[in-house]
């Protein structure tokens, strides 16, 4: 929330949906790249949190995908950050009716409040030149443009769309002409040589009445669901769940579609940032150093006799040998190799892998819980053995299982184990059974790290066969 009496001239509101699917197997519907480090230490959605925390700037809004919303809260507690609100999505509509959403709320508690909109999943080297960018956008914004940022571009990229710039209309912004959407090879060359034509970023700048307004012009009814969505919104730990039934009254559209193709205020601001989006392994290849031999490799990786490949590992050794131009990408569950010039295809992977029925799109093999993580190093036809870890403090919650049986070995921490009507410790070497039909809990009470092995047996294995008694996270 505000604080009573600070001024802020700046809203950040930060878009993290996304599928997963554009840079597989790395990204997966559970865990998509903004959720990733994918080009430093910090993840994505952290980097673009701590851009947008420019002078005067208020506490972050986020909007993000209901599956997501553990992951979001932590690691924006993993940088000190508090959100002034994390809004929940509970069906992906595309950027408009988020951004009303938005808008609405900050228009709540200042109906001129200028709104910085940026996805969550892109990259910018050069942060001084965005911030000026951000204050000549502002100053555009306050006289009621709504402002995009167009990337100068340096070479014909078809996946990009373009915005073809008009006269000026403020110092450092342009009148928008028209937009583009991803041209083929020829007219992308044409685009580039003309020195008219921008990348679109789609990053916004504008004020939350201006946009509520052309919304109520061109869009009416992402307005009206967005309204009635976010009036019987309701408070779900730290989270605010927008109305499932509403919010699916919404339109599917972009905010480009259903505002900046159709407004008379549209305004561009030209900018040279450092920019990626992140839309496919070619960004991941072009933003990082290569090795002596053209190679970008990352993990435990040995390369002989090969050139021009991006390798990442992220179990044991990758090796390659007299190989060029490949992109291969090592998880624990999943290898991906590809000729590099067609890593922008991988999502035809997915698609296939989606057609077949397997899982491999959604999870990773560690899957993450609020209180931890699971990662599942065996499995057969009646047993599933899985190494689980427990955050310090947390707790599972009151459960059951109707098909299978529980062996749990503590390894390193202290557990404390509720079985039927007994509640006891374990420690680090000693091990203990939960029948099927019997209610337990799983807890942390120590200062560090719980991990233990679990070994599942019985007739059916699946993630919903639990009935939840008592859960601290709101889970069913």
């Amino acid at each position: 929330m505000l604080v009573l009496g600070e001024q802020f001239s700046l809203f950040p509101v930060i878009l993290s949906g996304g599928s997963g699917s554009r840079l597989w197997p790395l990204s997966r519907a559970a865990l998509p790249k903004q959720l990733l480090a994918l080009t430093g230490t910090q993840t994505l959605i952290q980097q673009t949190v701590l851009r947008a925390a420019l002078p005067h700037a208020a506490p972050p809004l986020l909007i993000c995908n209901d599956t997501h919303r553990f992951h979001v809260a932590e690691q924006m507690q993993e940088i000190g950050v508090v959100p002034r609100a994390i809004v929940l999505e509970p069906a992906a509509r595309n950027t408009a009716p988020a951004a009303a959403v938005a808008a609405l709320m900050i228009a709540e508690s200042d109906p001129q409040g200028i709104v910085l909109l940026l996805p969550s999943d892109h990259v910018i080297a050069d942060e001084a030149a965005f911030a000026r960018a951000v204050e000549t956008a502002r100053n555009a914004a306050a006289h009621g443009h709504i402002v995009t940022f167009g990337i100068e571009p340096t070479k014909a990229q078809t996946g990009y769309g373009y915005i073809e710039t008009g006269n000026a209309i403020e110092t450092g912004a342009l009148a928008v002409a028209r937009f583009t959407e991803k041209p083929d090879a020829a007219t992308a060359e044409a685009y580039l040589n003309s020195g008219r034509h921008l990348w679109n970023s789609g990053m916004f700048v504008f004020r939350a009445d201006i946009i509520l307004a052309e919304f109520d012009r061109h869009a009416p009814a992402v307005l009206e669901a967005a309204r009635a969505a976010l009036a019987t919104a309701r408070r779900d730990l730290d989270f605010l769940r927008l109305d499932a039934d509403s919010f699916a009254r919404a339109p599917e559209i972009s905010i480009d579609y259903a505002i900046m193709e159709r407004t008379k205020r549209a305004a561009v601001i030209p900018c040279k940032i450092g920019w990626s989006d992140m839309g496919s392994l070619s960004a991941l290849w072009e933003l990082s150093e290569r090795n002596a031999d053209g190679n970008l490799l990352q993990g435990d990786v040995l390369a002989v006799d090969a050139r021009d490949c991006l390798v990442r590992s992220e179990k044991g050794l990758t090796a390659l040998l007299g190989v060029e131009n490949l992109a291969v990408i090592v998880t624990a569950d999943a290898v991906l190799v590809a000729d590099r010039n067609r890593a922008q295809d991988v999502k035809l992977i997915v698609d296939r892998l989606k057609s077949e029925g397997r899982e491999e799109h959604l999870n990773h093999r560690r899957v993450f819980r609020p209180w931890g993580s699971f990662d599942c190093i065996d499995s057969g036809e009646h047993h599933q053995v899985k190494q689980i870890v427990v955050k310090p403090g947390r707790r599972l919650s009151l459960q059951m299982h109707r098909h299978r049986a529980e062996h749990w070995v503590v390894v390193e921490g202290v557990a404390r184990v509720t079985r039927g009507d007994e509640i006891f410790l374990l420690n680090q070497n000693e091990s203990t059974f939960i029948p099927r039909g019997i209610k337990h809990r799983l807890e942390n009470p120590g200062p560090g790290p719980l991990r233990l092995i679990e070994v599942q047996s019985g007739d059916y294995l699946g993630e919903d066969d639990i009935t939840r008694f008592d859960d601290e996270y709101g889970r069913c």
